[in-house]
């Protein structure tokens, strides 16, 4: 008895009512998991019932695989194979147990889903997203049930099939063992947008669309769905099934956001109420009978053993129950219909006529016609079976019902134009000649109006949620759908299997259209006409791909972002509903220690911008924000990697912001990833991946898309001046450029050193032998250096700067004051000013100092020499006055100086030496600033024409000159804890130690991070307050970067919102070590140069258009 015949008996049981697909049955491919169960080849022979009965039903211990967390790892595969019988005895070879109880449809189900690839498939042009062909799920299937019987596993996949747990990517025929149909599972979702008001859920806090944070919370509602999931790869699971036999992984898609199904496949959690298929397999089930065993023929004539039985015992075998077999399996009901056929419908005499050859093509262009007239009818029966008495009826909502039926069925009735003008055409065409002569040129003037195939592509995913939302929520509408299904006029094929037929439709012209040209004569017009139309539609269907997959992504981010939950108080709008956004990981990692309930599996999503983690939540369709988002411009990430090299040179300083000890490898096993949120929401997490695949994958694909968001928002970048120079006790504290940026000096706790970039590979010298060097500046234009050493200002003539004999220039030192906390130079009321400061906890006094002008301009005159013989200082007193506070910081404005305070900023007329507070008590909308002045630092203030930007150590905003809040909507909250500030038009750049910040001035919008360890800011010069604006922008005006990606910390909470218009400029940073000390000269050139420290390196930062034309570059 063949495979096929023995096919046969099995619809002895009333579980199968299905015939077999031909196709399936003639496959003679077997799947690499089949082979293994083969005998060797010496031993095949032809399969009988009895090979399978041993197979299968009678095994006696099945491993069932739970669900959820305490899911057992899979046993491993057994090495040899499960030959049934050997050709020259009765002895049985020994049986592999299946994976799980065969006969429950739900268990199979469950190891189906768990072990099926799903990729994106490719079918006749369209790209289908997880997917899987019909072959790989037999293949899968007959694993699963350990049996070589291609046709029992087809059987038992069909019986899931019934159940609608997949169904066939065209909805219209039932499982195939063929590689060239494709299948996708059916999903529960979660709403992705309002379609009306929900009632709220107490107790939970979602994300929403408005800038920044926000309150609420949706249940959202639930709608089975056939979703296509997110065309982005996924991370490996952890759980039992993500081990698998074969070796193979599969963690379905998180887009498919289920309240159970996808849940559990996504985030390994309870499956309970799964939507799996329920029933019974008759076929692989035990006896019912108590005495049935397999050494003995059992009474019953229904035993599913008694095939084995008889074989055992050398009984010939004996027929059992007979059932007709049923002949209805959906996909054969649509046959070709008598008279389709070209040559059915013109006389003999033609057909006699014409070739072989133009018979074919005839037949071709007739299968165009006819499958054209076909789907015409189609739509037509949308227009007029569901549309029409959907409109005219009140089963729907009339509030609803004109969105519901445009939302569904779209732009339907423009494809019926569309199509009904080319199925008349062609008509007319077969009418007039009896042998169509060409078709090309009625196609070439049609498809060019196939726009509407795109729009209903790119929108189908929609309209297959509200309806199956609709069906779930709306009992009328759901007996409707029934009803009508079952009507003759459907042919016993749902709505679904109709809503993808105009793209289905648009995927077959090639194929009909290049059959006709495959028999078309050189000669005929067709063979020019035909590949250009063949042409006009990939490119269509290149459309409806790339459309249909930014709204399935869009799709997936909606539901995502419906779904989250925050911690009260930690809410961030992670933005995933602008456009452009991608999804372009996901995974699941595992937490491991911590307190009760901390471990577990997380799921991990990747975005284009941000990296989240969320724990799903069991009862409820909701994903539990686990911690902090992280911006990827503020993510590091460090995964040891065993098999690769010692890291880059750059890795290595970033990984310096890690923790000394690397996380110790876990005794359970595993891949360990750590991630640091840098900045003010510090916080380190170590995930860990089931294997080394998974977490390459993981680095990988954070740091592409790192790089990829680097690339395209460089602003700025780090040039290396010195590099491993200043190490240990020579750290370097400050610098300063002079002569255009081709020296540096530097000030270190060993002295001062000094670099000339015109000496190209040559290290710092040492110029003057002081010692806790932590301020440092040069005047240029009097060719002085002034210098913070030991608490002592100090002023030196440039040309003595001896790196001969760094003690030799001590000789023509000049002490200014002693005991100063910090010095800052600027200028105010037309003058160059040098202010030092005397700090105490209670007061502070503040000497202001100008060069003495000795009519000497010159930048190589020894005039110091001169000066310092006859005795006179190089720096007069011009105003000294005292403030009762500690003061931290000194700013110049054109007129006055601001003095930066404990409780805010100072302003100081330096001709009336008056002095008030910059903030207007009067003012409300300030009370934000003066609660918190006493934990709030005042570190730089900026003239902008006529408004002030005061940078805090926490945030900025605008005030206008008489004190009140100006640009209310303008507010920039800072990510890190900055030490120092610099300004470039139009940026503004924020140093801390881990990361420089960089944020646009007109918007406040962050513009790049560049990451890094130990920074220091060690020089940044500001141009005068009376330029700072947008007219003095000269060639740095340009906002060359735009807003791009994810700013989740940009716009602060209500009642700030958005930054407005407006320019900034002007910066300084904080008066401690490293102080930057901005100093304008009365020429036109200014020093913009900003020079950082980051461990032993000092670099420079430069605009990347300027970076070329640097004179010393």
């Amino acid at each position: 008895m063949t495979s096929a015949q023995a096919a046969g008996n099995y619809h002895a049981s009333p579980a199968t009512s299905v015939v077999l697909d031909p196709q399936s049955s003639t496959s003679s491919r077997r799947s690499t998991e089949s082979v293994r169960t083969l005998p060797p080849v010496q031993y095949r022979r032809e399969r009988t019932t009895q090979d399978r009965s041993r197979s299968m039903s009678s095994a006696m211990h099945p491993t069932h695989i739970p669900s959820g967390r305490g899911q057992p790892p899979v046993p491993p595969l057994p090495n040899g194979r499960n030959s049934p019988r050997t050709s020259t005895g009765n002895q049985v070879a020994p049986r592999r147990s299946p994976i799980v109880y065969p006969a429950l449809l739900s268990r199979v189900a469950e190891a189906f889903r768990y072990r099926v690839q799903l990729s994106d498939q490719v079918k006749d042009g369209l790209t289908y997203k997880d997917a899987f062909d019909g072959r790989e799920a037999v293949d899968k299937i007959a694993y699963i049930i350990k049996t070589t019987d291609r046709n029992l596993a087809l059987l038992l996949g069909r019986a899931l099939d019934a159940q609608k747990f997949f169904h066939a990517v065209t909805y219209d025929h039932r499982l195939r063992d063929n590689a060239n149909d494709l299948y996708q599972f059916r999903t529960v979702v979660a709403s992705p947008f309002n379609s009306g008001e929900l009632e709220e859920e107490e107790g939970t806090v979602k994300t929403s669309a408005t800038p920044l944070l926000d309150e609420g919370s949706e249940s959202a509602s639930v709608a089975v769905l056939t979703a296509q999931s997110s065309p982005t790869p996924s991370g490996e699971s952890d759980s039992g099934f993500g081990d698998l036999i074969d070796g193979s992984t599969r963690t379905p898609s998180p887009s498919q956001f289920t309240q159970t199904d996808t849940r559990r496949a996504n985030a390994n959690v309870a499956t309970d109420d799964a939507p799996l298929p329920t029933g019974v397999f008759t076929l692989l089930t035990d006896c019912y009978s108590p005495t049935c065993s397999r050494d003995r023929l059992c009474y019953s004539i229904a035993c599913p053993r008694r095939l084995e039985q008889q074989a055992r015992l050398n009984m010939k075998p004996q027929p059992g129950l007979k059932k007709q077999i049923s002949k209805e399996s959906l996909g054969e009901l649509v046959t070709t219909e008598p008279g389709t056929l070209w040559i059915h419908s013109v006389p003999q005499e033609i057909v006699n006529s014409v070739s072989e050859k133009e018979k074919k093509r005839q037949e071709a262009i007739n299968e165009v016609i006819y499958t054209e007239r076909d789907f015409v009818r189609d739509m037509e029966y949308l227009r007029d079976i569901w549309i029409k008495p959907l409109k005219e009826s009140d089963i729907l909502p009339v509030e609803r019902r004109t969105d519901f039926l445009e939302q569904v069925f779209w732009n339907i009735h423009d494809i019926i134009a569309v199509n009904t003008r080319l199925r008349d055409a062609l008509n007319k065409r077969q009418k007039s000649y009896a042998v169509v002569e060409q078709i090309g040129d009625i196609l070439s003037d049609a498809i060019p109006h196939f726009s509407p195939f795109v729009s209903y592509g790119a929108h189908q995913l929609y309209g297959k949620y509200e309806f199956e939302k609709e069906k779930s929520s709306n009992p009328a509408f759901s007996a409707f759908v029934e009803e009508t299904e079952r009507r003759p006029e459907s042919r016993k094929l749902e709505l679904n299997g109709y809503l993808t037929k105009p793209t289905t439709r648009l995927a077959r012209y090639p194929l009909l259209l290049e059959a006709v040209l495959k028999h078309t004569p050189d000669d005929n017009p067709d063979k020019v006409a035909l590949p250009k139309a063949v042409a006009m539609v990939r490119e269509f269907l290149k459309a409806v791909n790339s459309e249909s997959g930014k709204t399935e992504n869009r799709f997936n981010l909606l539901q995502l972002d419906q779904a989250l939950v925050f911690k009260q108080g930690e809410r961030v709008d992670l933005r995933l509903r602008e456009e452009g956004r991608e999804m372009i990981y996901k995974g699941t990692l595992n937490k491991r220690g911590g307190g009760q309930g901390d471990s577990g599996d997380l799921m991990v999503f990747l975005f284009d911008h941000a990296l989240l983690m969320v724990k799903p939540k069991t009862k409820v369709e909701q994903y539990k924000v686990y911690r902090r988002p992280i911006p990827l411009e503020l993510l590091l990430i460090s995964a040891p990697d065993e098999y690769a090299g010692k890291p880059s040179n750059k890795q290595r300083q970033l990984l310096k912001n890690l923790p000394a000890q690397p996380p110790p490898r876990d005794p359970k096993g595993g891949f360990s990833i750590t991630m640091v949120h840098l900045g003010r929401k510090f916080y380190q997490i170590t995930l860990w991946a089931s294997t080394y695949v998974s977490q390459r994958k993981w680095v990988e694909a954070i740091t592409k898309q790192q790089e990829m968001m680097k690339q395209r928002s460089t602003v700025f970048d780090t040039i290396s001046i010195s590099e491993g120079f200043f190490i240990g006790a020579n750290r370097v504290n400050c610098a300063a450029p002079f002569y255009e940026g081709r020296k540096v000096v530097y000030g270190t706790d060993d002295g001062i050193y000094l670099s000339d970039f015109r000496e190209r590979n040559r290290d710092p010298v040492k110029v003057l032998g002081l010692r806790e060097v932590l301020q440092i500046d040069v005047l240029e234009d009097y060719q002085l250096l002034v210098v913070l050493s030991e608490r002592h200002v100090i002023t030196f003539p440039l040309d003595a700067l001896d790196h001969m004999d760094p003690l030799a220039g001590l000789k023509r030192a000049k002490r200014i004051a002693s005991h100063i906390t910090f010095f800052k130079t600027g200028i105010c009321l037309g003058k160059t000013l040098v202010c030092v400061v005397k700090a105490s906890p209670l007061s502070s006094t503040i000497k202001t100092l100008e060069p003495i002008d000795q009519n000497v301009r010159g930048r190589n005159k020894p005039t110091f020499r001169k000066l310092l013989q006859g005795g006179n200082d190089t720096l007069r007193v011009f105003k000294e006055f005292y403030i009762p506070l500690q003061s931290s910081s000194i700013h110049f404005l054109k007129t006055k100086l601001c003095v930066g305070c404990p409780n805010g900023f100072e302003i100081v007329d330096l001709e009336t030496l008056d002095t008030q507070g910059l903030l207007d008590p009067a003012d409300e909308s300030l009370d934000f600033v003066r609660r918190r002045e006493s934990t709030l630092k005042p570190m730089a203030i900026y003239r902008i024409e006529n408004e002030f930007l005061l940078c805090y150590d926490e945030f900025a905003f605008y005030v206008n000159k008489t004190g009140w809040r100006s640009r209310k909507e303008f507010m920039v909250y800072w990510e890190g804890s900055p030490t120092g500030f610099a300004l470039h038009y139009p940026y503004v750049l924020a140093f801390e130690p881990t990361f420089v910040e960089i944020r646009h001035v007109e918007t406040g919008s962050m513009a790049q991070i560049i990451q890094g360890n130990n920074l220091r800011l060690l020089f940044a010069d500001t141009p005068p307050s009376t330029t700072n604006g947008a007219s003095h922008t000269g060639s740095h005006n340009p906002y060359q970067q735009p807003q791009y990606g994810y700013n989740p910390y940009a716009a602060p909470p209500p009642p700030y919102g958005r930054p407005s218009l407006g320019s900034i400029q002007g910066h300084n940073g904080p008066p401690y070590a490293p102080q930057p000390n901005p100093y304008h000269r009365p020429s036109s050139i200014l020093r913009d140069e900003i020079l950082l420290a980051s461990d032993d390196r000092v670099m420079r930062v430069d605009l990347v258009q300027q970076q070329s034309h640097l004179g010393y570059q």
